[in-house]
């Protein structure tokens, strides 16, 4: 509440109250009935909010009522929204009144994802981007940790990996994670980390050269080692009083990556060789594993996938995969498996066809590093789209809009995040029969949100006092 009291009036200094004829039309309090104290945040949290302006047993009154916290949160920011400062009389204003909603999400799961492996950023730079996620009413920042490029997260239990990172200085600790953890909670918003293996590790190697198949193969992971279960199954979980991921991100789903393995050139994992029975030590251990006297790549990749789905699962995680595992083994996948559909839209059909749940980043239409997509092409994706079956439909946990990092850093990233992820939020916020109407109905919603953006990056001094809001 002192947050968003803070934000409203920090729309402009305000120095006097306002003398309103008649005092009936002055807003003295927002009331909040709140039936729950639960501050459990997870896929499915109640977000539902009715708030009436004014109430109707006080007129000098506001009225927010709230399942949840979450929900109750939800509804500070539209009330929030509702305040705009008026310059002429100024003074804060409550547009439009009365105003009596019921609102809700339409979808569970309305991500964006950042990727701190490309680019660093600042953990001031990722906590104003928590909170601009608030301002558009998203729930999930899907944190793409690591990658080819660098490894700039804390492990203690393999402290070397953290050598992949650019420099020590670009570096995070599992204290400042822990610490974004709990930002983004206070604003709704769980984070996902996620652990792209086994391609997109080359900087693990940095650290630990032998999860590399060779020195001249230094991507994919070496499937054929036992080392390589054993690290990735101590960033998971500790088994000593140490910090580890589980710990750090309480968050259900994990992100475990398993994109863009097969059909490149060194797709096979031991050096680009073909598998076989023989007495090396290392195609002995893979036959002992699989009982198999032959393994492909495919098959190397499947295990692999598998493998570290097991240890997830394991440590309380549900698992999520980019589409390829599905699309290579869709049915030996456990079903909890979550996948995220990025390239192609027959693929999320085909998902929720077999049975299990799917997020929408399809990269025609969310991916905000495709600068050419418009935020009207962003606002025209519909997650459903070719899926007609309501149980179907209901696989669909929601989508995500994806900040790859290789063309933005702290310098530009929330002037490529916005506005375009804001036209995709209402996507998945608002009922289809709002958004359907078409972009040029968001417009004004998007006007504000970039003046919300502006005052946040301005950093405007809170004011020490709060004018009485004008119905």
């Amino acid at each position: 509440m002192d947050r968003y009291t803070a934000l409203i009036s920090g729309q402009r200094t305000l120095v006097q109250d306002l003398v309103i004829n008649p005092p009936k039309f002055v807003l003295d309090k927002l009331r909040i009935d709140l039936f729950s104290y639960n501050q459990s945040l997870h896929i499915g949290t109640d977000e539902s909010y009715h708030l009436q302006i004014p109430d109707p047993l006080d007129p000098k009154s506001a009225f927010l009522q709230a399942n949840t916290v979450y929900g109750a949160l939800r509804g500070l920011e539209t009330f929030s929204q509702i305040c705009r400062y008026n310059v002429e009389a100024k003074t804060i204003f409550l547009e439009n009144c009365p105003w009596d909603i019921f609102d809700e999400p339409r979808f569970l799961y309305r991500g964006l994802l950042i990727d701190t492996a490309r680019h660093y950023l600042p953990l001031n730079t990722i906590k104003t981007i928590i909170d601009s996620m608030a301002y558009a009413k998203l729930n999930v920042l899907h944190w793409h940790i690591s990658d080819d490029e660098s490894f700039p997260l804390e492990i203690p239990s393999f402290p070397k990996l953290w050598n992949g990172s650019y420099s020590n200085k670009q570096r995070y600790s599992l204290d400042h994670a822990k610490d974004l953890v709990k930002y983004a909670e206070l604003r709704g918003i769980s984070i996902m980390a996620e652990i792209d293996v086994p391609g997109h590790a080359r900087s693990w190697g940095v650290g630990y050269p032998q999860l590399w198949p060779s020195q001249n193969c230094r991507t994919p992971l070496d499937v054929s080692k036992e080392f390589t279960f054993e690290v990735i199954d101590g960033i998971f979980f500790v088994h000593a009083n140490l910090l580890d991921l589980r710990k750090a991100f309480p968050f259900e789903l994990l992100h475990i990556g398993g994109d863009e393995i097969v059909g490149k050139a060194q797709s096979l994992f031991l050096n680009g060789l073909i598998f076989s029975k023989s007495n090396s030590i290392e195609t002995r251990y893979l036959y002992d594993r699989l009982g198999k006297h032959n393994l492909t790549a495919t098959q190397a990749y499947k295990f692999f996938v598998l493998e570290v789905q097991k240890l997830a699962m394991k440590h309380g995680y549900v698992p999520v995969s980019w589409q390829e595992a599905f699309q290579n083994f869709g049915s030996s996948l456990p079903k909890n498996t979550i996948i995220q559909n990025w390239l192609g839209s027959a693929i999320a059909p085909s998902v929720v066809k077999s049975g299990l749940k799917c997020i929408i980043s399809e990269q025609a239409s969310w991916y905000l590093d495709h600068f050419e997509v418009t935020w009207e092409q962003f606002y025209n994706k519909e997650p459903y789209d070719s899926i007609t079956d309501g149980r179907e439909q209901q696989l669909i946990l929601g989508g995500e809009v994806c900040m790859w990092g290789e063309k933005v850093d702290a310098s530009n990233i929330h002037q490529i995040i916005w506005p375009r992820a804001a036209a995709a939020a209402e996507k998945l916020w608002s009922p289809f029969s709002v958004t359907n109407l078409g972009p040029h109905k968001a417009v004004d919603k998007l006007q504000y949100m970039a003046q919300l953006l502006e005052l946040q990056l301005l950093k405007l001094p809170s004011p020490t006092m709060l004018a009485p809001a004008i119905l």
